[in-house]
């Protein structure tokens, strides 16, 4: 960590940005939270009144390259973590919004940073997914999806993270911008209440608020928990990654079972309030980190420390008297109240 450092971080406001925020303003870097959205309660909740205080907001939309400038020349940014997108849902209700949001919008960040490499430090970092991966895409003989795999995306979000990843190369060959761009699969934990894979965490959140809940999805999947993606993004910024570069983010490959043993470890009276639904999802299951142990040593926190975590979360809120089920994804009259 540098004191001049400046990053900037776009989409800010959701579970990963706010993460991500609130791991640069915790060691005190200078950090610029550029989002559209101006409801900040997901960094609240996780930050303390001193860290929360530490952090610059800007409303700006990534769809328009000046506001992106502004923002960097306004701040005097060194790094940029690009977060800011659609999610599956949002992309298939609206795609050419979606294709605005997450492809133009990225080509415009990295479009500003082209403008300012005199200036600027590090890669810029970016959000892949596993989204754009099939089942198919695994390599025949491992089973594992490789980090340089060809993708074949089954829906408009796959599509635009793929050429974003396409995107990058271009401007490293042409323009030479250094880019890392790191995959999630299924990120859990405080924030986590929107997006396809957001149920194990509403399970938590529903397991503490004494409510049955179903997972939407059985099967097995790697497990990111949200605060640790946030770390490996900054670490990320501060690499010395050439190129444009992508890998598989790590994390802990748990069945959806062994995942709600887990939450009834640890929320004991929860205990057969909490199933899922029996058909996986639709990408590898098995993934290789290969190669992003370049970037350091990545944090993996294990399932039930992740879990407990989570749930410690949700309790102090509940115990505080500020748990909003809505809030946290829950439908209030969606199930019955269990104790």
């Amino acid at each position: 960590m540098s004191n001049d450092e400046r990053f900037l971080v776009t989409g800010a406001l959701g579970c990963i940005g706010a993460w991500t925020v609130h791991a640069l303003a915790a060691e005190g870097t200078s950090v610029v939270a550029f989002d559209m959205a101006t409801d900040a309660r997901r960094l609240r909740d996780i930050s303390t009144p001193e860290e929360f205080e530490r952090v610059t907001f800007e409303q700006g939309d990534i769809t328009e390259l000046a506001s992106v400038e502004a923002a960097l020349d306004r701040h005097g940014i060194t790094h940029v973590i690009h977060l800011a997108a659609l999610q599956v849902p949002a992309a298939r209700a609206n795609p050419p919004l979606g294709a605005l949001v997450n492809v133009v919008g990225t080509v415009n960040v990295f479009e500003a940073v082209r403008k300012r490499l005199d200036t600027f430090r590090g890669p810029l970092v970016y959000t892949g997914s596993m989204g754009m991966f099939a089942l198919s895409d695994a390599d025949p003989i491992s089973g594992a999806l490789e980090p340089d795999a060809t993708a074949h995306p089954s829906n408009h979000y796959g599509v635009y993270k793929l050429a974003n990843e396409g995107n990058a190369r271009i401007y490293w060959s042409e323009n030479g911008v250094p880019s890392v761009g790191i995959r999630p699969m299924t990120v859990y934990g405080p924030g986590r209440d929107f997006g396809v894979t957001s149920t194990p965490t509403k399970a938590i959140a529903a397991a503490i608020a004494g409510r049955r809940y179903t997972i939407s999805f059985g099967g097995r999947t790697v497990f990111q928990l949200a605060e640790d993606v946030g770390k490996t993004l900054v670490m990320a910024a501060r690499s010395d990654a050439a190129g444009a570069r992508t890998y598989n983010l790590s994390g802990t490959l748990v069945s959806i079972g062994a995942f709600i043993a887990a939450i009834e470890r640890e929320i004991p009276e929860a205990a057969g309030t909490i199933d899922a639904a029996t058909d996986p999802l639709p990408f590898p299951e098995r993934i290789s980190f290969r190669g992003i142990e370049e970037l350091g040593d990545v944090p993996v926190t294990p399932i039930d420390e992740g879990v407990r975590r989570t749930a410690a979360f949700f309790r102090d809120q509940r115990q505080r008297g500020v748990f909003d089920p809505v809030k946290h994804g829950l439908e209030p009259e969606a199930a019955p109240v269990i104790r």
